[in-house]
């Protein structure tokens, strides 16, 4: 077994994403083609336990004490540092090292692994604080919410799991200015989630597709572009272009905008008329997943009716293959649906969406073994 486990330890050291990908799912099936009925129902019956004991070692900073240690702490050491009382302290430390994201060196001894390190990074632990505080209420209204509902598409942003969860009759993204500290951990969560992934120009020949700009001509326009990390990437990779790179967002978010030398921010709302005329490029990463498709054409339509000759919209989205999803992807879309009653998309899908705003496809370029990619779109 030994044996076993260092040749595989070995050929996931030497893998790129898709092949490290592939050694982890061949370890998983092999795991769960070996449960017995009783390992079936310990294992899904509390899954949800570990999130929610994740957030509270977050909240202790217990990842980050054993990361940052030398040695390992015992119990009265952690509990120095934590303030928590030893007995409930032993306990949730004993949790947290039978799954595995912390390590029982002896009798109420512990120290950190690699899955400590990666909590104890503020992006990662973001990502744990977002999805227990706001993405998991609304998974678990969503039983009683399908029932209720006859288990019909859910279609209107006003009418979700979300809404039952929170007890609000607003929308999710207005729900979510009125409470803002909910949210404290979503751009680190962004950010951190697409780390160490090659981003969509390394695959978009963007050099290329920049050239014969007009002077007054903008480059680039980062629709709801959040806190502008995609502009200020582009300008780092198009340090001589001078055309304009432009982040838009709404008013409340435009101020967090990552100041940088050569990226404009514009105050703007994309259910309204786009406002840049002509741009080459409208780019809209990770905004059409957010909503279903009455609204998604609503957003591409009030595009279309800025673009010029030479403009393109550049979509960076999954593309779903149209079967054998992989997980990191289908439970992205069961919280979509949940809270936003919008999608992650098929091909198939793409292909109708942007045919009713009157764009085709010119190509996809894929990115990533998680489906991230460009859909390159020009008016028919």
């Amino acid at each position: 077994m030994e044996n076993i486990i260092d040749q595989i330890k070995s050929l996931a050291h030497d893998a790129d994403e898709g092949s490290r990908r592939k050694i982890l799912d061949g370890l998983r099936d092999l795991a769960l083609s070996l449960e017995t009925p009783q390992d079936t129902m310990q294992r899904i019956s509390y899954l949800h336990l570990q999130p929610a004991l994740v957030r509270v070692g977050l909240d202790l900073n217990i990842f980050k004490i054993l990361a940052e240690s030398d040695h390992p702490l015992n119990l009265d050491e952690l509990a120095a540092k934590t303030n928590a009382a030893p007995t409930l302290l032993a306990r949730v430390l004993r949790y947290l090292a039978s799954v595995g994201t912390i390590k029982e060196t002896a009798d109420n001894t512990f120290t950190g692994n690699n899955i400590t390190r990666s909590l104890s990074d503020e992006g990662i632990g973001s990502a744990i604080y977002h999805n227990v505080n706001i993405v998991a209420p609304p998974i678990f209204a969503l039983p009683d919410f399908l029932a209720k509902n006859k288990y019909q598409d859910i279609t209107s942003s006003v009418n979700t799991p979300l809404q039952q969860a929170f007890n609000t009759d607003k929308p999710a993204f207005v729900w979510a200015q009125t409470k803002p500290e909910l949210f404290v951990h979503f751009n680190k969560f962004m950010e951190a989630e697409q780390r160490g992934m090659r981003r969509w120009f390394d695959v978009f020949p963007i050099e290329d597709k920049s050239k014969n700009l007009s002077p007054d001509q903008a480059l680039f326009v980062d629709v709801g572009g959040n806190i502008g990390h995609q502009s200020v990437a582009l300008k780092k990779r198009l340090p001589d272009i001078e055309n304009d790179i432009i982040v838009e967002d709404m008013e409340i978010v435009i101020p967090n905008v990552i100041p940088f030398e050569g990226v404009i921010t514009v105050v703007f709302d994309f259910f309204q008329p786009q406002v840049v005329k002509g741009a080459r490029f409208y780019y809209f990463r990770s905004i059409l997943h957010d909503w279903a498709d009455e609204k998604a054409l609503i957003i591409l339509k009030n595009t279309i009716s800025a673009l010029g000759p030479d403009s393109a919209i550049l979509i960076d989205e999954m593309v779903l293959p149209n079967s054998g999803v992989h997980w990191h992807a289908t439970q992205v879309d069961m919280a979509m649906m949940s809270s936003l009653a919008s999608l992650e998309r098929t091909t198939e899908q793409w292909h109708t969406l942007l045919e009713k705003a009157g764009l085709r496809i010119v190509e996809i370029h894929t990115y990533s073994a998680r489906y991230n990619s460009i859909l390159e779109c020009v008016p028919v």
